[in-house]
């Protein structure tokens, strides 16, 4: 069955390795779709349930799928969010055509996109009207804040937080702080001069324009893989949110690249080159 071709895909909030995670469901619209470039926007290993990465087979699926379009043409770039702090040690570094970024700026048809997860935006949400007229100084304070308490909590345990065990979401967040935290955002994707501003963490897919008075903004969220198992997708010029319960096709795609993919395939995402040959011989 042939693939739907994206200029970009985005997921986020996966939380494999956890009860509350569909692998299946996501396996299933990885394979469905041929993107230019993949962003994972943050959550996609419950790091507090999987400290070993020992994750189910159905879970690594997904990781071993993310790899295969790695491999063979598709760039993948990983957003950190709160709970990735060995991913964060990581950032700048690229391999092959695999990248780990805290924030991601791309230019699209003339227009500047924001990527980033969110989650630095919560831990001082009441107090987001002043945040977010601080502007981008208000954001790196956030990150910043939100990068030490990361440390100081796991040093007491208190991150240590059992998964959930059925398909609620994780770390919800109540309509007031949503409210904040979609304000805040497009304040600052303002003050940086963003046309789009893309995000996840609150698990609530959605795309509005936010007119202000200082210039527009379209604010896009790619919603989760827990409850909703939504995305975002950019083609012909336009983004949308895509629903996999809607999606009557998704289900039917075997895939049958991971069928093939052996040890040196995983090897070749670090050697472009050689990524490139071996495409050539299949």
């Amino acid at each position: 069955m042939k693939k739907r071709k994206l200029d970009i895909a985005v997921i986020s909030d996966v939380y494999l390795g956890s009860h509350a995670a569909h692998p299946d469901e996501l396996l299933a619209y990885l394979s469905s779709i041929q993107p230019r470039l993949l962003i994972l926007n943050g959550a996609l290993i419950d790091t507090s349930a999987t400290e070993d990465l020992n994750l189910p087979s159905s879970h690594f699926k997904v990781l071993q799928k993310i790899i295969s379009m790695a491999i063979n043409g598709t760039e993948v770039i990983y957003i950190t969010a709160n709970k990735d702090d060995v991913l964060r040690k990581l950032e700048r570094i690229q391999i092959g055509t695999f990248k780990i970024r805290s924030e991601y700026v791309l230019p699209i048809a003339g227009k500047k996109a924001w990527f980033f997860h969110g989650a630095s935006l919560e831990p001082l949400g009441i107090y987001s009207k002043w945040i977010s007229k601080i502007g981008i100084l208000g954001f790196i304070v956030l990150r910043r804040f939100q990068n030490v308490k990361d440390k100081i909590f796991k040093y007491i345990g208190i991150n240590k937080i059992k998964p959930a065990k059925d398909n609620t979401t994780i770390d919800t967040i109540s309509e007031e702080k949503l409210r904040n935290f979609e304000k805040t955002v497009l304040d600052l994707a303002i003050a940086k001069a963003c046309d789009y501003v893309i995000c996840g963490h609150t698990h609530q897919p959605k795309k509005a324009v936010f007119n202000h008075r200082n210039g527009s903004c379209v604010y896009l969220n790619s919603g989760d893989w827990v409850q909703n198992l939504t995305a975002l997708e950019y083609a012909l010029k336009r983004w949308k949110v895509y629903r996999y319960c809607e999606d009557k096709l998704s289900s039917f795609f075997a895939d049958e690249d991971l069928k093939a993919m052996d040890l040196n395939e995983i090897s070749a995402l670090g050697n472009p080159k050689k990524a490139k040959e071996k495409r050539s011989i299949n």
